[in-house]
């Protein structure tokens, strides 16, 4: 009956206590931190030049196709089909392009990895960080799809993560 009374008592006790719960906004964090900053704009420079080394391979082709369209009447069956032939291995090269630099498991997002993670990892630690000195039961993301219906800014924590980034 004691231990009973016991376990009672102490889940009571627990439920009862206060939890303190703080949140951060990852995408305000991500827009400060100059790291994050520096690592997005060298990913978006790489896809521009690959958008652009794709734009030029389109470009020959479709002036491929327009050059076969305009004499493909004069052409001899043996070059018409070397046309066809080059215009198919053009297309694949495009494709296959796509695919290698933007594909689910292209350069894209390798390079995204390589170069977000570590900005990453450390807005996790200078969070986890400020969550213990602050003595946080639990932090949440509100840039998330989570559903909150209220938030008391009080216990908005994305400054004080974002100067602990900035003094490291």
């Amino acid at each position: 009956m004691k231990f009973v009374l016991f376990l009672f008592l102490f889940f009571s006790s627990f439920l009862y206590s206060q939890q303190k719960i703080g949140y951060v906004d990852s995408r305000v964090i991500m827009e400060n931190f100059q790291d994050a900053r520096d690592a997005q704009t060298n990913l978006d420079n790489l896809v521009t030049k690959w958008k652009g080394e794709l734009q030029m391979m389109n470009d020959s082709l479709i002036n491929l196709k327009e050059d076969f369209e305009r004499k493909k009447l004069i052409l001899t069956e043996n070059i018409r089909k070397q046309k066809e032939d080059e215009i198919k291995s053009l297309e694949k090269r495009i494709a296959d392009f796509r695919q290698e630099k933007f594909g689910e498991n292209g350069e894209y997002f390798r390079k995204q990895n390589e170069l977000m993670k570590p900005v990453q990892d450390r807005i996790f630690k200078a969070i986890q960080d400020v969550a213990r000195e602050g003595n946080y039961d639990f932090v949440i993301d509100r840039s998330t799809q989570l559903l909150l219906l209220y938030m008391n800014d009080k216990y908005d924590l994305t400054q004080k993560v974002i100067k602990k980034l900035e003094s490291q």
